[in-house]
């Protein structure tokens, strides 16, 4: 399932050190054109989720709200993770071929 490969892709950039995590790491990789992809749990609050819809936009970094908190952090080993940025080109591109043909996930270019 393309899904499953997206989230495994993620741990993949997070073992390859290509991933920055938490709100305010996140706005700086966006602000500093270092964020290639940002990841927002679709269970994050509306305030959360809005906040990096308007920034992705403003700074022209593709955004994908869509998967939970639990997938998120558990596709890195961790604890759930509400946002996560990809600052690796190679990895978001990867990623962003498999999210293109899932519905279930919102991306936005």
């Amino acid at each position: 399932m393309m899904r499953n490969k997206v989230l495994s892709q993620l741990g993949l950039a997070q073992r390859a050190g290509k991933l920055v995590t938490g709100d305010d790491i996140v706005f700086k990789a966006i602000r500093s054109n270092q964020a290639r992809l940002v990841f927002v749990a679709s269970d994050a609050s509306e305030n959360t989720q809005k906040k990096f819809r308007d920034k992705c936009r403003t700074y022209n970094v593709p955004l994908v709200i869509g998967f939970t908190r639990d997938e998120l952090g558990e596709s890195l080993g961790k604890l759930d993770r509400v946002i996560v940025g990809v600052t690796d080109s190679g990895f978001a591109s990867m990623m962003k071929n498999g999210l293109i043909t899932l519905s279930e996930v919102e991306y936005i270019e």
